[in-house]
Formats: C-alpha cells, structure tokens, sequence
C-alpha cells in the first residue's frame, strides 16, 4: 500500500508548522508502513553541561515527542489534529558528544480517540539505545484542521 504523503511533506510540516523542530534542525530520515525515523544533528548550544558537551535531555524529549506524534500520520494514512497525553522516557545512557541523534517511532495501536506508540533514540545502533519512550497521544484533539499552512495545496 502506497503512503499518501512523502517525507517531503512530513518535513514541510515539521519547518513551517513546528516552528521549534525547524529551529533546532530535526529532519526526517525514512519513513515506511511501519513508522518514522528522524534525526537530530549535535550542536555545541544544545548541550546540558558546557563542559563535557553531552546533549540536553529536553531534546530528545523533543525528538522522540515529535517522531512519535509523525508516525501516527504513518499509521492513519492521514492528517488530523493530535495531542501528546502521556510520553513517558527512560534514558539509558547519556548522548555522546558530537554524534548526531535518531530516533525510530512506531504506532503500534489505535482506538477510535487514542493512539500507542513506542521510540528509542540511538546514535548509530537502534539496539544500543540512549533512551527508549512509550507514548499516548489524543486523536481529533481540536475541531480546527491541522497543520492548515503546512499542509496547503496537498492532496
């Protein structure tokens, strides 16, 4: 089954329509049946502790939150508006310094008002993780339709 969207869509909604996740630089790396993967380049600036340079844990936060809500799109084979509920994390080990930062999500239940998912954020090997999520997220969370500039002119 085809996807009704590319991961140039995905990424457009991500610049225009997560102001932040643009700033920061997350970028869409694949997408398939099964979920998303993003990425998360190393910047100096994001660093919790100046000194040793490791990443800051609200990132990844970020990451993981944003990849997890994506791959909802991926599962629905469609846009609607959502919400994070729950987004529990468990960081494992610390990001290594100057090492760009993935992260794969699935969604790997839905009901008719929430839908299941579970992330781990990795450098370069999914099966040594630097954290590992389950989430819960809201569907249909607003009346208004989402992302409304982001997704302008798609069909």
């Amino acid at each position: 089954m085809s996807m009704p969207f590319d991961i140039t869509q995905i990424q457009n909604i991500i610049d225009t329509g997560i102001p932040h996740c643009s700033e920061l630089g997350i970028k869409v790396q694949e997408m398939d049946e099964e979920g998303v993967t993003f990425s998360l380049p190393y910047q100096e600036r994001f660093a919790g502790n100046p000194v040793n340079g490791i990443l800051h844990g609200g990132l990844i936060t970020t990451l993981i939150d944003t990849a997890a809500g994506m791959c909802i799109y991926v599962r629905l084979k469609k846009y609607l508006p959502i919400a994070t509920l729950d987004l529990r994390i468990d960081y494992l080990k610390p990001a290594i310094p100057g090492e760009e930062l993935f992260t794969r999500a699935v969604c790997y239940k839905t009901t008719k008002q929430i839908a299941f998912t579970r992330a781990i954020a990795y450098h370069t090997d999914p099966n040594d993780p630097v954290a590992n999520s389950v989430g819960t997220f809201m569907l249909k969370s607003s009346s208004s339709k989402p992302l409304n500039k982001a997704s302008e002119g798609e069909g």
